[in-house]
């Protein structure tokens, strides 16, 4: 079965930081690329960042680039995203995503792993 665990989300103020970690069990880690989406209340999920299966192709949305910044220690079979400067718009629940082979990373409809989320508040 597999599982992704999220955790590290918080409450912080803006221009703070975080880290998310996320957890993958039960799948080959190091052949899947992994994505971060964020989702707020009313809105789709949108794709934040992902990682190739063996970390050497990083993509942001322009929003969080030099801000976030995406990771992956295969033998932790974990991927991380490390946020700096952190800004109120930020505030959603945030997901990490697996998938193999894609055709448009972006895509969320391409991942076939998901975890629960984790909540990140930005206060201002």
């Amino acid at each position: 079965q597999v599982q992704l665990l999220e955790s590290g989300g918080g409450l912080v103020q803006a221009g703070e930081s975080l880290r998310l970690s996320c957890v993958a069990s039960g799948l080959t880690f190091d052949v899947y690329a992994m994505g971060w989406f964020r989702q707020t209340p009313g809105k789709e999920r949108a794709f934040v960042a992902s990682i190739s299966y063996n970390g050497r192709n990083a993509y942001y949305i322009d929003s969080v680039k030099g801000r976030f910044t995406i990771s992956r220690d295969n033998a932790k079979n974990t991927v991380y995203l490390q946020m700096y400067r952190l800004k109120p718009e930020d505030t959603a629940v945030y997901s990490c995503a697996a998938v193999s082979e894609p055709h448009d990373i972006t895509a969320n409809f391409e991942y076939t792993y998901w975890g629960q989320g984790t909540q990140v508040t930005v206060s201002s």
